[in-house]
């Protein structure tokens, strides 16, 4: 069974950062990775693309050729996508049935959140078999200031309830958040969406003459109770660890045994079956449902690295990254003077 991420958000929210990350992350981790560039005016992709709407499609050419803008070129791609589906369900069969992939979308936000085309070809991936979950970026620049801050967690909201898939919203560039001014709140009150009428003399402040609006629509996000957010520092790789283990959850993936985990005695393992059909001899319950362990999974945690201390907290890991640097010349001087010596005596030589 294949898995997917559906990354959506903004604009400059870091979608194609976050895909590299992870790919990164994965090689690193030994587990499987495609990502699919479905963005056709993305001309400059910073990661191993495994299939690239920009062999159907162009945003340029779109344009050219019907005498539209970015934004009206964009929905014709993605309406061309739809009508053309096979393309792409014949490349992605070619990944294997237990591909993980992501999939970097444009940052029109319309298109996660009213048009019917993303929705459409998600509703069809889950048909071929996908197991998805929405990864919606927002930039953490937007805390900082409550009438930004609330207009993030209307697009959240709208996006959630427009793609109807497991939904995990992400402020990311986390570590740049101080850069843009001082925090009203911990940054939990903005994580956990906690109560909004807090934010009532700023936003009144900001805008006086919609004071009654805006608490209107803090009381809308808080009626429905569905949006929150994980905190993303694509160069951290607790962070970009934490995020993996919450989308894990949200997808399934974390049920799904290794590929070499042997079947309980009485059980029939076929070989031939894909991983998420083979019996599992762990007890995931236990470890899935529970809170997720790890360093800088509370997002206390998150604060103190990149708000409260950040400057100690890169000294440190200044240190740190010394030692293991280290560590690792001095077993690369080990394997080469090894290496030397068993040339010098002639082992494995003919």
């Amino acid at each position: 069974m294949p898995f997917g991420e559906i990354v959506v958000g903004s604009p400059g929210s870091g979608k194609s950062t976050y895909c590299y990350g992870k790919h990164q992350l994965f090689s690193a981790l030994n587990r499987p990775i495609s990502i699919v560039n479905l963005d056709p005016a993305n001309d400059n992709i910073p990661y191993p693309c495994a299939i690239d709407i920009s062999s159907l499609i162009t945003l340029q050419d779109v344009m050219t050729e019907h005498g539209l803008g970015p934004n009206g070129g964009m929905l014709y791609c993605m309406e061309y996508l739809e009508a053309n589906y096979d393309w792409l369900e014949d490349r992605l069969k070619e990944l294997g049935k237990d591909a993980y992939v992501l999939f970097d979308l444009p940052g029109q936000v319309e298109l996660s959140t009213n048009h019917n085309s993303l929705k459409a070809i998600i509703q069809k991936l889950g048909k071929s078999g996908f197991r998805l979950a929405a990864v919606h970026l927002c930039d953490a620049h937007y805390v900082t200031d409550a009438s930004k801050y609330i207009s993030i967690l209307l697009l959240s909201l709208r996006a959630m309830l427009h793609l109807e898939l497991p939904h995990i919203n992400v402020l990311s560039k986390v570590d740049l958040i101080t850069h843009y001014g001082d925090l009203d709140f911990n940054l939990d009150f903005y994580t956990e969406v906690q109560d909004l009428s807090y934010l009532e003399n700023s936003l009144s402040a900001a805008s006086p003459r919609y004071a009654a609006l805006n608490m209107a629509i803090c009381e809308l996000i808080e009626d429905f109770g569905l949006v929150g957010f994980e905190t993303l520092a694509v160069e951290d790789k607790h962070s970009m660890l934490h995020l993996t283990r919450a989308i894990d959850r949200a997808t399934g993936y974390v049920f799904v045994p290794p590929s070499d985990a042997k079947a309980p005695e009485g059980t029939v393992d076929d070989p031939a079956r894909p991983s998420s059909q083979r019996p599992n001899t762990y007890q995931l319950l236990s470890s899935a449902v529970g809170p997720i362990a790890g360093t800088r999974s509370d997002v206390r945690d998150v604060q103190e690295r990149w708000v409260d201390a950040r400057e100690e907290w890169d000294a440190y890991e200044k240190v740190q990254w010394k030692k293991e640097g280290e560590i690792v010349r001095k077993e690369a001087e080990a394997a080469a003077k090894k290496s030397q010596i068993r040339e010098r005596n002639g082992v494995g030589t003919r």
